[in-house]
């Protein structure tokens, strides 16, 4: 049995703030978490993810994450954590740990080696199996760019679609035949599986494709704006999907710019949620940077064009 019941939605990646000495703010954790599963749509909340600057954290930092939000929205929203790893035995340990802290599902990134050096389709199928016989939770399959050497081909999509455990895939392509032709394999060999875009820098023209909802980062700062958007989009009103799409355009181009998200994006993202008084503070880890002065103005002209600055 699954162990989220519904993953069609919007899943908002959260962002972590820090304190200025770099520690987990947790009131500001428990707060953006609550304020977030307030909003009608959305369906669950991720920790974990590169909004939430996993790569800053330690293990034992990541399973504290998950344990504030899961202990802040136990009885109200499930949440899902990501298992960022390289091996084996230390994909098991993080599973088992963000199952303690409070997990229902795990979203699972291809390990990092695979970067470099690419991996066969058994290694992909013996990785997702590991961490569900540590866990028994669902997982969700996190879907790199077409361009990476971490990059699922559409028949591993198909096979991992056909595992039981396997409930979501968190699709982010960036290339959009090649998304297409990934969407169709999924559907047709499992068309119960949830299909989610994670394509922060063009929502409008990824939803249109057909997906279940949206697993992204962007949904820690402006999740009524996607919600609306996903809402239109499922209705086949384009015209109202493309106003929403032109009030959430110039925010992204003030965090993400032309390209996809980055350390230094999510960082102005933060600043883009102080603006708009969903956090307090935008402290970040190094090595990551915080805005420049001129891309703080950038940001906060769009908060204020959109009339969201606070």
């Amino acid at each position: 049995m699954p162990t989220i019941a519904n993953y069609r939605g919007i899943i908002p990646a959260i962002a972590c703030p820090f304190t200025a000495e770099g520690a987990i703010d947790e009131t500001s954790l428990r707060r953006l978490a609550s304020w977030l599963a307030s909003h009608k749509g959305v369906v669950a909340i991720m920790t974990n993810g590169h909004t939430g600057e996993v790569f800053s954290l330690t293990p034992l930092e990541r399973a504290e994450v998950t344990r504030i939000v899961a202990d802040e929205l136990k009885g109200r929203l499930p949440v899902i954590s990501s298992i960022v790893c390289e091996g084996l035995a230390d994909a098991a340990d993080h599973a088992r740990l963000a199952k303690e802290a409070g997990a229902a599902a795990l979203d699972v990134m291809p390990p990092h080696h695979w970067l470099r050096f690419g991996f066969h389709a058994d290694h992909a199928l013996t990785y997702f199996d590991n961490i569900w016989k540590a866990s028994r939770l669902d997982l969700v399959c996190h879907v790199y760019p077409a361009y990476s050497k971490a990059s699922y081909s559409s028949a591993l999509l198909a096979d991992l679609a056909r595992l039981p455990y396997v409930q979501a895939f968190k699709v982010g392509q960036r290339e959009m035949s090649k998304y297409a032709r990934d969407l169709k394999a999924i559907r047709d060999a499992d068309a119960s599986k949830a299909i989610l875009t994670c394509h922060d820098e063009y929502l409008l023209a990824s939803m249109v494709q057909g997906v279940d909802g949206a697993l992204v980062g962007f949904a820690s700062f402006i999740p009524q704006l996607i919600i609306d958007l996903f809402a239109a989009v499922q209705k086949g009103d384009l015209h109202e999907a493309m106003r929403i799409q032109g009030i959430i355009t110039p925010l992204k181009e003030a965090v993400y710019g032309a390209g996809e998200p980055t350390g230094e994006a999510h960082a102005r993202m933060k600043t883009a949620m102080k603006c708009a008084g969903v956090i307090a503070n935008d402290f970040v880890r190094a090595p990551t940077h915080r805005p420049s002065a001129a891309e703080e103005a950038e940001i906060q002209r769009a908060v204020s064009a959109a009339g969201l600055a606070r």
